[in-house]
């Protein structure tokens, strides 16, 4: 059984867009790529056509990866309860009294200039449920550290 994935409705479009990209303009220009490269000869040692089809591959790959996503997703908005939840940005201070905020999400809802902290992270996980002014630690590579919440507001994207 496949777990659910939480996205953004800004999420879920960009994932949508990117493949109905793939499945069209993407398999035709692969398909050029790989006609050209057949045009050069001998198959045995064409490097231009083994690099076609890896990337035709790799592209495959990708289209099952953002299907299995978007059909195993939940496109929903944030509810606000005050506590840290999926879709949610937690305001944070760390031990060194630094102030970071986590966009408490998934990596498909990844957004330029925030810092992500999926739920199934170290970090991610430690503040689920956590409340402003709670204390919360969590273990990492490096040892355990420790953040306070300082404030939680739902992510608007």
């Amino acid at each position: 059984m496949s777990e659910t994935t939480w996205l953004t409705p800004a999420a879920y479009d960009k994932l949508v867009e990117e493949l109905e990209h793939l499945t069209t303009e993407g398999r035709r220009a692969i398909e050029q790529r790989i006609a050209e490269a057949r045009e050069h000869g001998d198959l045995r040692e064409n490097a231009e056509y083994d690099t076609a089809k890896n990337d035709q591959g790799l592209m495959e790959a990708r289209i099952r990866q953002l299907k299995h996503i978007i059909e195993n997703s939940e496109v929903r908005e944030a509810e606000d309860s005050g506590l840290v939840e999926i879709g949610t940005v937690a305001t944070v201070v760390d031990e060194d009294g630094y102030e970071l905020e986590y966009f408490i999400a998934s990596a498909e809802n990844k957004v330029p200039g925030m810092i992500l902290a999926s739920p199934t992270s170290p970090v991610g996980a430690a503040l689920l449920g956590a409340a402003p002014g709670e204390e919360v630690s969590y273990e990492a590579p490096g040892g355990t550290f420790g953040l306070t919440v300082k404030s939680v507001r739902i992510f608007e994207g």
